[in-house]
């Protein structure tokens, strides 16, 4: 067990075996071969204390971490990435994943020991045409409606289920989705994909989750699962009431316009009408060559602006350190930036307000805030008149005059 918390440890502060041994060796603490923390890593023998609190520091863990029993099993059903991920990346995706939904689980069952959710029904989808009762039938389980979905994350969230990011800037993978203790779906997506991706992804995945595709090979199962997302985002109805039952041409401004409105990328508008029968595969075909033709295959010309970022693990873990469930130290190692995000947020606010500070900024930067804060307020003084007394003002009450400390 020691073993594997090391590893995980490892992976989620991603590092090799090579830099932790760099690292422990640079600390001057302990000495370790690679060879040495395989076998840790193995469960070949068990490190010293000494040893593991030197490890614990490197990967940036505490001890008990590394002690403690896995409380949470997970089981990973489905990950869509891209071919530059390498195996040891989709390790360390997995291991923070995991590391932050055994530390969502947790902190869920001792902040809300009473609470329950129900139970979502798997669907059976044998082809792409079944997925879309399939994903009607979830919206009436989630009691959506056939309205815009205006986070899906919050949907997932609200419904017992678990949705984490991992990874930086680079775009490396669409989705990660298993089951925690067999129950609560988990859902992990990339922050560096835009908006409306996001919410294609996350639906997505909830197809791998709550849809039982039998025997289907694999490129099936994704065809499924991409009609399931495209229906569960935009449903057959509210496709027919945006687009009619029956179209000779659709344009890019109305594909925009609804992107916006639904959260659906203008590609996936091009597919749901076609493959509702709204318009025929030929002029799918030449508005996908169209939108080729003006670079838009992969930056469509509008963005898509949602509610798409995770914030339950943020606000149990806030919620943990008010209740003294946790310490800074265990809350900013299960949600990075918890605490500190919103400390910056106030002493921003804070230094705004404060005229003292404004007066003694450069008259640059103190002319560009006084002219966004006039901006703001332009529209009210306009009607009410209440800023025509200043005409009156000579030339010399409007020059700059040093500030004394």
């Amino acid at each position: 067990m020691i073993g594997a918390r090391i590893r995980q440890a490892r992976l989620g502060a991603a590092m090799t075996q090579d830099e932790v041994v760099a690292a422990l060796t640079a600390a001057g603490e302990v000495t370790l071969t690679k060879a040495g923390l395989s076998k840790y890593e193995r469960g070949g023998s068990i490190p010293k204390p000494t040893m593991l609190r030197a490890i614990a520091r490197v990967v940036g863990v505490s001890t008990a971490f590394l002690l403690e029993e896995p409380s949470v099993s997970i089981q990973w059903l489905a990950f869509r990435k891209g071919s530059k991920l390498g195996k040891s990346q989709q390790k360390q995706i997995e291991a923070v994943a995991a590391s932050r939904v055994e530390a969502f689980v947790t902190l869920r069952r001792r902040l809300e020991p009473q609470r329950e959710y129900r139970k979502t029904k798997r669907a059976t989808a044998r082809s792409p045409e079944e997925a879309e009762r399939a994903a009607e039938m979830l919206r009436e389980q989630w009691r959506l409606g056939e309205q815009p979905i205006e986070s899906v994350t919050s949907v997932i969230e609200d419904n017992g289920g678990i949705v984490v990011e991992v990874g930086g800037e680079e775009d490396v993978f669409d989705g990660l989705s298993g089951f925690a203790d067999d129950t609560i779906p988990v859902v992990v997506v990339s922050p560096a994909v835009s908006d409306d991706r996001r919410r294609f992804s996350l639906a997505h995945e909830l197809a791998h989750l709550f849809v039982d595709s039998g025997e289907a090979d694999q490129k099936t199962q994704e065809r499924i699962a991409h009609r399931f997302a495209a229906a569960f985002l935009v449903p057959a109805a509210a496709v027919r009431r945006e687009l009619g039952e029956k179209r000779r041409h659709l344009d890019f401004h109305e594909l925009a316009i609804l992107k916006q409105k639904h959260g659906l990328s203008m590609q996936a508008w091009i597919m749901r009408a076609a493959d509702l029968g709204i318009i025929d595969e030929a002029h799918a075909r030449n508005l996908f060559a169209g939108l080729s033709a003006k670079g838009w295959r992969k930056e469509e010309p509008v963005k898509f602006e949602g509610r798409e970022k995770p914030l339950r693990l943020r606000q149990l873990t806030v919620r943990g350190v008010s209740e003294g469930v946790l310490t800074r130290t265990e809350a900013e190692r299960i949600c990075p930036q918890a605490l500190a995000d919103i400390e910056v947020e106030c002493r921003s606010v804070r230094t705004i307000m404060d005229a003292r500070v404004l007066l003694k900024l450069p008259k640059a930067e103190r002319d560009r805030l006084l002219k966004q804060a006039a901006e703001l307020v332009e529209g009210e003084y306009q009607k009410g008149g209440s800023l025509t007394g200043f005409d009156a003002l000579s030339e010399e009450d409007h020059r700059d005059k040093p500030v004394e400390d």
